[in-house]
């Protein structure tokens, strides 16, 4: 889920993706501020000049980061839509990778780098979270239509209301929990068993 996109439509340059790898990594290890250019430069085996060409600066190098991962979670979304099976089945592949997307610490990276430095990253930041809801959002809705046509799930009245209600359920204890006590504490539950626990609720409710 690490690789790199180049969104001219051309065939995406190794080095750049390399850097971007590596780039990805520190800046979720080590935070904005702390990530200098000269070691990212090292790990992906290119000079610092190649580097500053390639992308300018740490901030555009930032912003390269959180487009291409993005652009990974498009591509995840696009292989829940591909999921047939019974209400259960759809909607927990759907839950598994949304809790993937709001658990990971790159995330909450962005997120937590938003807050600090508003003002230099607000665009970018924003662009990254509307496209990840936008996607997630829109493909669960699209799931509930097709689950309520097809007689799996009751009626669904207001198909956002009901997808909210399911990436609640996630985003609370793989998302929020985390970003206020810290990566650090240990999650009393498994992402798998968030899920389970979300998917038997919603169906509890809107199940056929």
């Amino acid at each position: 889920m690490h690789g790199s996109v180049d969104l001219s439509g051309s065939a995406p340059d190794p080095k750049r993706q390399l850097i971007v790898s590596h780039a990805r990594k520190r800046f979720v290890s080590e935070g904005y501020a702390a990530t200098k250019i000269e070691p990212i430069a090292r790990e992906a085996g290119v000079s610092t000049a190649t580097l500053y060409t390639l992308f300018g600066g740490k901030a555009e190098l930032f912003a390269a980061v959180i487009d291409d991962a993005a652009e990974d979670f498009a591509r995840q979304m696009a292989c829940v839509r591909a999921v047939e099976g019974d209400a259960r089945l759809t909607l927990t592949s759907f839950a598994e990778a949304y809790a993937d997307f709001m658990g990971d610490p790159f995330v909450r990276a962005v997120f937590r780098l938003v807050m600090a430095e508003r003002p230099r990253f607000e665009a970018v930041a924003l662009r990254f979270f509307e496209k990840g809801r936008a996607e997630f959002g829109a493909t669960l809705i699209g799931i509930l239509v097709r689950l309520s046509e097809t007689g799996a799930l009751k009626p669904v009245q207001r198909p956002s209301w009901a997808a909210g209600q399911l990436m609640g359920m996630i985003e609370h204890p793989v998302f929020f929990v985390p970003l206020v006590t810290g990566d650090e504490v240990r999650m009393r539950r498994s992402n798998a068993e968030v899920v389970a626990d979300a998917v038997e609720t919603f169906l509890a409710r809107h199940g056929a």
